[in-house]
């Protein structure tokens, strides 16, 4: 049973959601997405309400009316609130700045990393040791955060690296002398 894929979604003030065939177009203050589900998945718009079932009991169908009711959830919030992801760089000398529509990350290397902006996205950089990223699309915004993170990551010694705000990194102890 899906506990999940049973909730149902209530829509914010402002967000209407339609869906033709199997698309699915939720559109809002923010802006418009619009995704694909699956056959199996039905939906249904009841006023304010947005309630998905299923057509047979099999595990993948299961799998699949938890994930799409997910999937059109992060939708909805996304159009009306938006996400955020905040990365932080540790590490001496260690620095991003935003010129243009280009991200230049200074972390370690003989050459500056540069990452172009995204469409739908925005890159802010409030200080030398913090990047914002923010958009309407929850997989966009973590597809980007995780790639710049993935360019220098924490490492357990030190902890240097680029993390996430609030991200632990767990230390280990290192080498002991004689």
């Amino acid at each position: 049973m899906s506990r999940i894929g049973n909730k149902v979604i209530t829509l914010p003030a402002g967000v209407e959601v339609s869906h033709e065939d199997n698309t699915v177009t939720v559109k809002g203050p923010k802006g418009t997405l619009s995704r694909e589900i699956a056959s199996q998945i039905s939906m249904s718009i009841e006023g304010t309400e947005v309630v998905f079932s299923r057509a047979s009991d099999d595990s993948k169908t299961r799998a699949l009316h938890g994930t799409t009711r997910a999937n059109v959830a992060n939708m909805v919030e996304g159009v009306s609130e938006g996400f955020t992801k905040t990365l932080k760089l540790v590490g001496v000398g260690y620095r991003a700045a935003k010129s243009g529509s280009k991200l230049t990350l200074s972390v370690g290397y003989s050459h500056p990393v540069v990452f172009e902006d995204r469409e739908e996205l925005t890159v802010e950089v409030p200080d030398a040791l913090t990047i914002k990223i923010s958009g309407i699309s929850k997989q966009k915004v973590g597809d980007l955060a995780a790639e710049i993170r993935a360019v220098r990551s924490p490492e357990p010694y030190k902890g240097k690296g680029i993390r996430y705000e609030g991200e632990v990194v767990r230390r280990k102890e290192g080498k002991t002398g004689k």
